[in-house]
């Protein structure tokens, strides 16, 4: 068993961090106080980071990626996590599932995505079904040769900038012995589409400039090539490709961790009360060890859920168990670094506050941490039969 990096992937690490601090770090008071991506930023963005080699560095070789191993990605998206997610989005990580694309659909989407030709988003969550997926409303019907759809989806991450959208819907049910379970399929649908509209979402005070939209389906006709996959085969869809997002949001939650610690360590060692700098009292030095101790041990059990999946071992649980403590481990870092700061943490004078809205989010998107005590309970009880 190796611990740390190879040399190649501190390069990745080095390379990525630099990039997050030189071209992303720069603009991140600018988007925070007007809530907005200027168009030429977004662009210079991407062109960059199109010029490092990083663009769709999630996606293999084979189709014009980077081809690195989950546990790589992972060390790319935890630096990542160091900066504000409304501009490091156009660093540029296609959604994996992509990779479900099939004939046509790879020239008209897959390739595209990957050289960074288009831009895409995922559309699973509802007004009325955010954690039960299967209580979706939105729903297609066959008409003729078409499908139709309509219904609503909204927290539409990236839909503003999207080019397509992956969308989940509904397109039948089944009788089973514990009620109507309904069955989904997955649809590619082009911006400008007739029937297909994108409008703004809500005003959260999570990731500034980062925004959710809202999408509306009125009669929208799909022909059977818009289908990614089979044909109420969505659920297959996700559980081969949407791990990903899980271990996003830990590594993520573990550099922004990592970035905001290192702001409380200075401020305990350079500030001073009653003599001496605040570190050195225990009320502030404990939470200091407190803090390091959860960021290293969310960090080592995110990288080696992503190890796992290298491996083709199972690791849906191990997944989960990173996204939950990372998660709940962010919130309770950037309060902890608050406390330190004092009054001035709460100001917006200095980037603390805007940490901790941030973490809030991260314990209800992509699989609440309930939903992931129930993925991980579920595992552990269902071989023995319980």
């Amino acid at each position: 068993m190796q611990f740390g990096p190879t040399e190649e992937q501190q390069m990745i690490v080095d390379t990525v961090r630099r990039f997050v601090e030189t071209e992303i770090y720069p603009h991140e008071a600018e988007v925070e106080r007007t809530g907005e991506v200027p168009a030429e930023l977004a662009e210079a963005i991407k062109s960059k980071c199109i010029e490092t080699g990083f663009y769709a560095c999630n996606f293999p070789e084979e189709v014009g990626g980077a081809g690195l191993s989950h546990l790589e990605f992972a060390l790319v998206e935890r630096e990542l996590g160091r900066g504000s997610m409304a501009l490091t989005h156009f660093f540029g990580r296609p959604q994996n599932i992509l990779m479900a694309c099939e004939g046509e659909q790879r020239e008209r989407y897959l390739l595209p995505a990957v050289r960074g030709e288009r831009m895409d988003a995922l559309a699973m969550t509802e007004p009325g079904a955010g954690s039960d997926v299967r209580g979706m409303t939105c729903s297609a019907v066959r008409d003729g040769g078409d499908w139709v759809l309509n219904g609503t989806k909204h927290f539409i991450s990236g839909a503003e900038h999207a080019d397509f959208i992956i969308v989940f819907v509904a397109t039948g049910e089944d009788d089973t012995p514990r009620g109507k379970k309904k069955r989904i399929t997955t649809f590619l649908v082009d911006r400008g589409t007739p029937g297909f509209t994108i409008r703004d979402g809500y005003n959260s005070v999570s990731h500034r400039g980062y925004k959710n939209m809202i999408l509306d389906f009125d009669n929208c006709r799909l022909p059977d090539a818009q289908v990614l996959g089979e044909v109420d085969g969505g659920f297959a869809v996700m559980n081969e490709w949407l791990y990903a997002t899980r271990i996003t949001v830990a590594t993520m939650s573990v550099g922004r961790a990592r970035r905001v610690f290192d702001m409380a360590l200075a401020q305990a060692a350079e500030r001073e009360q009653f003599g001496q700098p605040i570190g050195k009292f225990q009320g502030v030095g404990f939470q200091i060890a407190d803090m390091i101790t959860e960021i290293d041990a969310a960090d080592w059990l995110t990288l080696a859920a992503a190890w796992r999946l290298d491996q083709g071992l199972p690791a849906n649980r191990e997944i989960a168990s990173a996204k939950l403590y990372s998660s709940e481990m962010l919130a309770r870092v950037t309060d902890a670094a608050l406390q330190i700061f004092g009054g001035m943490g709460l100001m917006d004078d200095l980037p603390i506050e805007r940490f901790w809205r941030d973490a809030r989010v991260e314990r209800i998107w992509d699989g609440t941490s309930e939903i992931q005590r129930h993925i991980i309970s579920r595992d552990l009880l269902r071989p023995l039969g319980a």
